[in-house]
């Protein structure tokens, strides 16, 4: 089953070099992403990174401080924006706080304004416009994305979650194939493809989609557990169409009227 609104995890980015404070941290709500900074970016990435282990702490206020920081020394940079989107964005979440929602929202159109690309916060955007029962929005912005990168499979991905969230599972797999047309061997498309498929029963082709997504990309545990788990339970079938029929139950005679109730 595709993964519903709760999986789409905010993540803050930090542009930085690579360092054990700035690696990827899997399995976290919040991923930093390495890249180079120099000079005045150099220093918005350290208040940045600072602000992410301040989000990592529960501390938001002192997050979006540090973000704030860092967009007085690199404005319009859309990670900043990002990220400080995703910090109210959380709030709204913990909090119930509307002025938080709208400020997330307000942040992310910043973010795409300045790089209509932006992956993670195209992805938040949709969450945060299903969070308040805008569907409608919320596809035509994945829409929009998708017509605007028409070589990128990610906009019919997150169509693809979105549309199964609301029981429509012929797109989701529509979508899924559209983002596979682009990019055959996309591990996330894969998956979820083989995803659909096993939900709905078809295991042989559910494997085939696993199996694709694990050549692509090896280190997908959780993948690969999938496949071990259909791949014994299809051999456990087969084990079981093998065995010969069981025999009939032997026909059993009625009993004998006892001799003493014989007719006279």
């Amino acid at each position: 089953m595709l993964a519903g609104t709760g999986a789409f995890a905010v993540r803050l980015l930090v542009r930085s070099a690579p360092s054990p404070t700035t690696s990827i941290l899997r399995g976290l709500a919040v991923v930093l992403v390495a890249t180079a900074g120099v000079g005045c970016g150099g220093m918005a990435k350290t208040d940045n990174a600072e602000g992410v282990k301040l989000y990592q702490q529960g501390n938001y206020l002192g997050a979006v401080n540090s973000f704030q920081q860092a967009l007085a020394k690199q404005p319009g940079n859309p990670d900043t924006f990002y990220n400080l989107g995703a910090t109210y964005h959380q709030q709204a979440k913990l909090f119930g706080r509307e002025a938080d929602q709208q400020t997330a929202e307000q942040y992310y159109h910043l973010c795409l304004a300045r790089n209509p690309g932006h992956e993670a916060c195209q992805r938040a955007l949709a969450v945060l416009l299903v969070e308040e029962k805008r569907n409608d929005e919320a596809v035509a912005q994945l829409n929009a994305w998708a017509r605007s990168q028409p070589t990128n499979p990610a906009p019919h991905i997150e169509l693809a979650r979105l549309a199964q969230e609301h029981g429509n599972v012929q797109e989701a797999e529509n979508q899924l194939v559209d983002a596979l047309a682009v990019d055959p061997n996309n591990p996330r498309a894969l998956v979820a493809l083989g995803s659909l498929r096993e939900s709905s029963g078809d295991q042989a082709q559910a494997l085939a989609n696993y199996s694709r997504a694990l050549a692509a990309d090896p280190q997908q545990p959780t993948v690969a557990a999938k496949m071990a788990s259909l791949q014994a339970s299809q051999a456990a079938a087969y084990r079981t169409a093998a065995l010969p029929p069981s025999p009939p139950p032997l026909a059993v005679a009625p009993p004998q009227a006892p001799p003493g109730n014989a007719a006279r």
